[in-house]
């Protein structure tokens, strides 16, 4: 299949920025949140550089051990997932690891912790563009790799398992405190559902990462912080919590980024 990469100076319509800008960079880290993007880049490596801000995507270098990285955000959703992907992969970004927050759905899982997710549940639109519904979510062996023994060597508690990729924060999760506290009968139940199938969180953007790297030929992880455990409540963990699982997702994803760097 032919491949359209963009040239040199080309600057994409979406994320803003053209592949001169990433100084040889093929690594990507992708928060949702554009407000996180300066400071990951500023903790998880050397000589931190804004590069652009447009729309949701705001990015930022980094050199971790030496080696370029790029930061850029994605914003919430698989479209904008997607998006993102799609133009990065142009400029010859060739592995990403997504870093996010997410919502335990598992007693023995507690907030501060990390998931590292090697799959996801497929309840977002977005992937159904990019393979049908029989097609698996599913991270790449060698970003997952890099990830856990990260996580080994800095000892954070982190948990491996499957994502359930809701499109929506409040029915797709079977969250009942929302404006009106309506949830569809096709989602009433579907936690407990998921717990004995043995998933581990909720999110919204994992199960649209993996397809669409899958098909634009991207290697890709995800490590998420706990910032709620859905088998207590539906609040967001106090900022402590919160703090924790964001320095252990730094030190991971510094780690992971290193061993993919020397791969």
């Amino acid at each position: 299949m032919e491949k359209h990469y963009a040239s040199e100076n080309e600057v994409l319509y979406h994320v803003g920025f053209s592949k001169a800008e990433l100084k040889g960079a093929t690594i990507a880290v992708l928060p949702g949140d554009p407000g996180r993007v300066e400071p990951l880049a500023r903790q998880l490596g050397a000589k931190p550089s804004f590069i652009a801000c447009h729309r949701e995507y705001t990015s930022w270098l980094t050199y971790i051990a030496g080696v370029p990285t790029l930061v850029c955000s994605t914003g919430m959703g698989g479209p904008s997932v997607a998006i993102c992907l799609e133009e990065l992969a142009r400029m010859g970004i060739s592995q990403v690891i997504r870093v996010g927050t997410t919502g335990t759905i598992q007693q023995h899982i507690n907030p501060g912790e990390v998931i590292i997710n090697k799959a996801s549940v497929r309840l977002d639109g977005t992937s159904h563009h990019y393979a049908p519904a029989s097609f698996p979510a599913v991270a790449s062996f060698t970003v997952t790799g890099a990830l856990i023994e990260a996580a080994k060597a800095c000892a954070a508690p982190y948990h491996v398992g499957i994502a359930v990729s809701s499109d929506t924060f409040w029915p797709g999760q079977e969250r009942y405190d929302s404006f009106t506290g309506y949830v569809p009968l096709a989602f009433q139940g579907t936690m407990a559902e998921w717990q004995r199938l043995g998933a581990l969180n909720y999110e919204m953007e994992t199960s649209a990462l993996f397809v669409t790297c899958q098909a634009l030929g991207i290697k890709a992880g995800a490590v998420c912080g706990v910032v709620a455990k859905r088998t207590e409540g539906e609040a967001i963990v106090p900022k402590k919590l919160y703090d924790q699982a964001l320095q252990y997702q730094i030190a991971i994803v510094r780690g992971a980024v290193e061993r993919l760097s020397k791969a």
